[in-house]
């Protein structure tokens, strides 16, 4: 009877004990990884560069957009008005493409560096964090050619204000870049959304789960906004007959006697 009650007690102490043969993964939202040392303050300078000043540049050039909503002579003149703005080119460099290209560039290396584990662990933060890579991927290659053709190539946009909408137009009625300008929307506008629950998660803005998922409400909505503001802007380019997009002859007059 005794040898029955220490076999018995023994086997439920094993098994108790025993490690499990099917590892149990716990589902949810990864912890966030604020790095450590040097890794800190540049993974820190990464996410404020996301929302100052490349997020507000993001927000400015949406806006500047949508005037095609109200013709191509609302368009050119704000082109015009940016293009007015002193020390253009200084503004542009250490304002836009120097952030830009930190952004970017840092952003690829936290990626190389990264462990998202998507098909093995199929949490939630791990999709999110996939989704930001690619989405941010794409951006930088939208941003790259967009910018290439709109103002290095041609006429020149900022001394030429009056041909801007019908260049924009130009590459537009062509079906594969209006393709890319879709996609290109819809990742900057997923990108810069969940860079902001992110940022407000990372600097402590946002505490606790259900602070989170409020914020995370507003930024959906942020980027339902932008995705719509962009297709709008893109239907006005589009429902307008083909606009010059050379420099008229007052134009070149104009900027002669300048």
């Amino acid at each position: 009877m005794m040898s029955s009650l220490f076999i018995r007690d023994y086997a439920r102490d094993f098994v108790a004990t025993a490690p499990s043969t099917t590892p149990v993964v716990k589902s949810g939202v990864a912890p966030l990884r604020a790095g450590q040392g040097h890794s800190f303050f540049w993974r820190r300078l990464h996410s404020l560069s996301g929302i100052v000043p490349v997020g507000l540049f993001l927000i400015e050039h949406f806006v500047s957009n949508a005037f095609a909503t109200r013709g191509p002579g609302a368009y050119a003149k704000q082109v015009e008005l940016l293009s007015g703005f002193p020390f253009v080119f200084f503004l542009e460099l250490f304002g836009i493409w120097i952030p830009i290209t930190y952004h970017a560039l840092y952003g690829f290396y936290i990626w190389y560096r990264g462990e998202s584990n998507v098909s093995e662990y199929p949490w939630t933060g791990n999709w999110m964090y996939a989704a930001q890579r690619w989405t941010g991927a794409v951006t930088f290659a939208y941003i790259v050619w967009h910018t290439w053709h709109l103002r290095f190539t041609g006429v020149h946009l900022l001394t030429y204000p009056g041909s801007a909408f019908g260049k924009v137009q130009n590459e537009l009625f062509v079906a594969w870049q209006f393709v890319f300008y879709v996609v290109g929307i819809i990742a900057a506008s997923w990108h810069f959304a969940y860079g902001l629950w992110l940022f407000a998660a990372k600097w402590g803005i946002t505490q606790g789960p259900i602070a989170r998922r409020r914020w995370g409400y507003v930024c959906v909505a942020i980027a339902l906004l932008f995705i719509g503001v962009g297709f709008a802007t893109l239907y006005s380019f589009r429902s307008v007959p083909q606009q010059p997009f050379q420099p008229s002859a007052n134009e070149m007059d104009s900027y002669t006697m300048k």
